[in-house]
């Protein structure tokens, strides 16, 4: 059932689950199964109830779908859908930020994720300091509070890396672990939200 909470409480299991089968469903280009995934996660990290969640999750799908083509892709299409997402998430929620400004950190860690990916053109340190980018300045966080939930993520997108490498099997036991790390990333997350609100 879709809920109201704020951004700063939610169950970092379930975010970790959910963001792998969105994941998995991105790279196998199901982009049914991706909708439900974008809708479950969005309810559990950012508590914007029925309507906005699903309208969320549309935006974040278009975004996505912008983004996958390999070379053909439309950053700035990713970045105009993830700018609509981000205006939800701000109008309705406790979180302060700029929504244009949460858009382009969102889609440079994508960028900068596709470079490491298919090209080895940026280090997995890159990566982790435009995840700590992005979270610090959405949760308006100190940036040392953001490098261990940055660190695991980007141990996640290295085992789903191996993952789509090995043929995108969902029996493949990388794709647990790539859950594992998110989890771990998310309880990090969760842990430096919640000493920032106390």
């Amino acid at each position: 059932m879709l809920s109201r909470h704020s951004p700063c409480d939610f169950d970092p299991v379930a975010l970790g689950r959910l963001e792998t089968q969105a994941w998995a469903s991105y790279y196998r280009r199901d982009w049914g199964r991706a909708l439900r995934a974008f809708v479950a996660m969005i309810d559990e990290g950012f508590g914007l109830g029925p309507r906005l969640t699903l309208l969320g999750a549309w935006h974040v799908l278009r975004a996505n779908k912008a983004w996958a083509p390999v070379p053909d892709n439309d950053p700035d299409a990713a970045r105009a859908s993830m700018m609509r997402f981000y205006r939800l998430v701000l109008a309705h929620s406790d979180l302060t930020f700029d929504p244009r400004r949460a858009s382009e950190l969102e889609v440079e860690w994508w960028r900068l994720h596709r470079m490491h990916q298919r090209d080895d053109l940026t280090t997995r340190g890159d990566l982790e300091r435009a995840l700590v980018d992005l979270y610090s300045y959405v949760y308006s966080a100190p940036r040392e509070t953001m490098y261990e939930a940055a660190h695991w993520r980007a141990k996640a997108m290295d085992l789903s890396d191996a993952w789509v490498s090995g043929g995108c099997d969902l029996a493949d036991p990388r794709l647990a672990a790539q859950r594992r790390a998110l989890v771990a990333a998310y309880c990090a997350l969760l842990d430096a939200v919640s000493r920032i609100r106390a």
